[in-house]
C-alpha cells in the first residue's frame, strides 16, 4: 500500500487551470449531449441530478476531449465507473441545485494508481474550492454527521463515510473569511486543519485538472443551477 502512495505522489503536481480549451460551439456541444444522455441517479438529499458520459451519444467529443486532456497530463486511463456492459464511462454530468459537500475522489479499486481529475464547467456561476491537504484511503465523503457515518451499506460507486480527516490534519480553525464567503453550507468545524490551495472560479471554456488524492468541495456560491463534468484518470 505505501509502495502504492509513493507512486502516487511521485505523479503529483499543483492544480492548473486551462484557459480557453473549449470553444463556444463545443460548450454547445456537451450541453447537446447532456440532454440526450439518460439520468442515472436523481440524488433528491443532495439536490443534484447525474448522468454518466456514456461511450457513443458523440465520437467527436469523446475524442476532443481525450486529445486535450492527454496534451495536459500525458498518458492515461480512465478510472470511472463502468456501464451495464463493462464499457468506461467517460465522466459524470451533474447538475447541481445546491452545492456538494467536502470529499476526495480517490478511487473504488484499491489496486488502481489514481491520477488526475478534471473539472470542465458547462454554466458561468460556481467555484470549487480545492485543499493542501491529501488523502489515499478511496472515495470519501468527510462529515461529522452521526446519521451520515451510520451509512456503511454502499452501492457501487457510493463514497464511504468518514470523520477521519478531523485526526489527519491538526486542530488549527479554518479560516472564517473564506468559510463565510465560500462555505456556509459545511460546518466550519467540520474543516478543522484544512488550507485552501485554490479557489478555482467557474469559466465557461476552461478546464480545472488536479491530484485525486486532493480534499475538495462545492463553494456556496451558485445561481439556481450549475451544470459540470466531472472526469476520473488513472495510470
Amino acid at each position: 500500500m505505501d509502495e502504492k502512495i509513493e507512486k502516487i505522489k511521485k505523479t503529483e503536481t499543483a492544480p492548473k487551470v486551462i484557459k480557453n480549451i473549449y470553444s463556444k460551439k463545443e460548450i454547445q456541444e456537451f450541453m447537446n449531449l447532456y440532454e440526450k444522455l439518460p439520468v442515472t441517479t436523481h440524488n433528491k438529499k443532495q439536490n443534484v441530478i447525474k448522468k454518466r458520459w456514456l461511450q457513443g451519444y458523440d465520437d467527436g467529443l469523446e475524442k476532443i476531449f481525450c486529445e486535450r486532456l492527454g496534451k495536459e497530463i500525458g498518458d492515461f486511463k480512465m478510472d470511472n465507473l463502468k456501464d451495464e456492459n463493462g464499457k468506461d464511462i467517460y465522466g459524470l454530468i451533474q447538475e447541481s441545485y445546491a452545492p456538494i459537500g467536502l470529499h476526495v475522489d480517490a478511487g473504488f479499486e484499491i489496486k488502481n494508481q489514481i491520477y488526475k481529475q478534471s473539472l470542465i464547467p458547462l454554466t458561468p456561476v460556481g467555484s470549487t474550492v480545492i485543499f493542501k491537504n491529501r488523502y489515499y484511503g478511496g472515495s470519501t465523503s468527510f462529515t461529522q454527521d452521526p446519521e451520515e457515518l451510520k451509512k456503511k451499506n454502499l452501492s457501487y460507486g457510493q463514497n464511504k463515510r468518514s470523520a477521519e480527516h478531523l485526526k489527519l490534519y491538526g486542530d488549527k480553525p479554518f479560516d472564517k473569511k473564506i468559510h463565510e464567503k465560500y462555505l456556509k453550507h459545511e460546518d466550519i468545524n467540520n474543516l478543522k486543519g484544512l488550507e485552501v490551495e485554490i479557489i478555482y472560479e467557474w469559466e465557461v471554456g476552461s478546464m480545472l485538472i488536479f491530484d485525486r488524492s486532493h480534499l475538495h468541495c462545492s463553494s456556496s456560491v451558485i445561481e439556481g443551477k450549475k451544470i459540470g463534468i466531472a472526469t476520473f484518470t488513472r495510470k
